[in-house]
């Protein structure tokens, strides 16, 4: 099991300090592992393989100039789905990097936005070294803000 997810399950339930505060502690040092992932405050909702869910909260600091969360927040949190997904998700004897982001904007980012990040087991399996994340932002009415691939290059590890 990944470090990634061995802390999502430990954190995520702490019999002392409980679920909420064990997945705040957890989404805290995730947004360390890469700088701007703390600009989003993140928190995670569920991870295991193959499935990532957090929630960007709608606040001043992501916003735009309509009062929106803006695109460059919601990559972000895209990413940050991702990023977990794959440590979540990829065998021991790989490594990934990403390769590129494609994505739409549908609707405008009017309340907190969950992003998710899925993929499906036998793509982590397979000899093909580009693996699609499939990714997506939806408001809390469940309308789907952003959507796309998150396209990520897995090869041996050396």
């Amino acid at each position: 099991m990944s470090q990634v997810l061995s802390l999502w399950r430990t954190a995520s339930s702490l019999p002392v300090v409980g679920t909420t505060w064990g997945k705040k502690a957890f989404s805290i040092a995730f947004s360390q592992k890469a700088p701007y992932f703390s600009t989003i405050r993140p928190r995670f909702v569920e991870l295991r393989a193959n499935y990532a869910e957090l929630v960007i909260p709608k606040r001043r600091g992501v916003h735009n100039h309509i009062g929106t969360v803006h695109a460059i927040a919601l990559c972000n949190g895209l990413e940050a789905a991702m990023g977990a997904l794959a440590e979540a998700s990829i065998p021991q004897d790989k490594r990934w990097i990403p390769q590129g982001m494609d994505v739409t904007y549908t609707a405008k980012a009017t309340s907190d936005i969950t992003c998710i990040a899925e993929t499906d087991a036998e793509q982590w399996t397979g000899d093909d070294p580009q693996l699609p994340v499939r990714v997506r932002g939806v408001r809390d009415d469940g309308t789907v803000v952003i959507e796309g691939v998150i396209k990520l290059y897995v090869t041996p590890k050396k």
